[in-house]
């Protein structure tokens, strides 16, 4: 009888033992290395509250004056600061990158982590162009890295109630249009720093202005909520309204994408008189107006509300980008094909810019499937 009660005890001991050597692996920070800085967004990783899922183990940002001035916003320390990405990767190990340097760079960043196998999250939009993108995906995919674009608006708790509202619910019928309205009063004008401003004005650097800028989100949106669906024509146009903050890129950009049954519309514009990030999907019996990341307008099944609603934030562990990221590493949330981060939508976005690109240099609207022969 002493035997099997000493059995039984070291049966539970050993059961609590792996219980808490499981517990321990997945309350696990993701170790993260940082690559730039020059991309304002990083903020958000820099000043994000410490919850226990995310450990910054290294920077690579070779402007040292710009390292030492967000260290001290933001308390980190210089030890883990280096000069180069390689440097960076070599000492820390990082298990994964996030990429707040030039869209440019976006690719070397790629080329140097995914045969490492380390899994990259990058600021929108994916790559500089078209051939930077599919070097991109074609690593990631040979690799078997996670390439993930991260969108400001792929956090908004409207984005997603929409979403539902149109394919879940099916509330306001077939979608026939979709507007999108974003950009701001202009980069200079809002005061981003000059590291920021350098590469963000320059077309080789960035892709372009106000079109690759903010173009790349009613892209990513439309095509997340069309499921995949491409659009048959593309038209853009751009112009440039102040040639003398802006001489090398457009600060306003149009792009008219049309669909079999449906047409899109994004308004792209450093020219706003605020900061904006809406969009307007109408359907046959409705429509849904996000105005920000939270309120939204309704009509559906051909009632009007007269209030605005308050969509529900984001359910846990989807979030912001840096949770969401370590869940889709830890296989914690499985990514469908379409969705905002993942990188068949995101193909399909550099393939919009691209053809918008070509159809504003010259005039023309762009036939998808002459343009993109696959």
């Amino acid at each position: 009888m002493n035997k099997i009660k000493i059995l039984i005890f070291c049966l539970f001991v050993t059961n609590c033992t792996i219980m808490a050597q499981v517990n321990t692996a997945v309350k696990k920070p993701l170790r993260v290395g940082i690559v730039g800085l020059v991309h304002t967004h990083v903020h958000g990783i820099l000043g994000r509250e410490k919850l226990g899922d995310i450990e910054i183990v290294g920077i690579a940002e070779p402007n040292h004056n710009l390292a030492l001035a967000y260290s001290k916003q933001h308390g980190y320390s210089m030890n883990i600061v280096y000069n180069t990405m390689e440097e960076m990767i070599q000492k820390t190990k990082p298990d994964a990158v996030l990429a707040f340097n030039t869209i440019y760079d976006h690719l070397k960043t790629v080329e140097y982590c995914a045969p490492k196998g380390i899994d990259v999250m990058v600021e929108k939009p994916l790559a500089v162009n078209m051939e930077a993108a599919n070097k991109m995906l074609a690593l990631a995919e040979k690799y078997k890295i996670h390439l993930l674009t991260n969108y400001e608006t792929t956090w908004y708790g409207s984005n997603k109630a929409a979403w539902e509202i149109v394919n879940e619910k099916k509330e306001i019928g077939n979608i026939t249009k979709i507007v999108f309205h974003t950009g701001h009063q202009g980069p200079i004008e809002i005061g981003c720093n000059p590291e920021f401003l350098e590469w963000l004005t320059d077309p080789k650097l960035d892709g372009g202005g106000a079109l690759t800028d903010f173009g790349c989100y009613g892209a990513n949106i439309s095509t997340w909520l069309m499921k995949g669906e491409h659009p048959e024509t593309v038209t853009a146009i751009t112009q440039h309204l102040k040639p003398n903050l802006y001489p090398k890129v457009e600060d306003e950009a149009t792009i008219i994408l049309t669909y079999k049954k449906s047409q899109v519309i994004i308004e792209a514009s450093w020219n706003w008189p605020f900061s904006r990030k809406d969009m307007e999907v109408y359907g046959k019996d409705g429509y849904v107006f996000c105005l920000d990341g939270q309120n939204m307008l309704l009509m559906k099944n051909n009632q009007r509300q007269k209030d605005t609603t308050k969509a529900a934030p984001l359910p846990d562990g989807r979030r912001d980008p840096f949770m969401y990221f370590a869940n889709v590493i830890n296989g914690n949330i499985k990514m469908d094909k379409y969705d905002l981060s993942a990188p068949a939508n995101n193909k399909i976005v550099m393939q919009i810019l691209e053809a918008a690109k070509q159809s504003a240099r010259t005039g023309r609207t762009i036939v998808w499937k002459d343009f993109y022969k696959e």
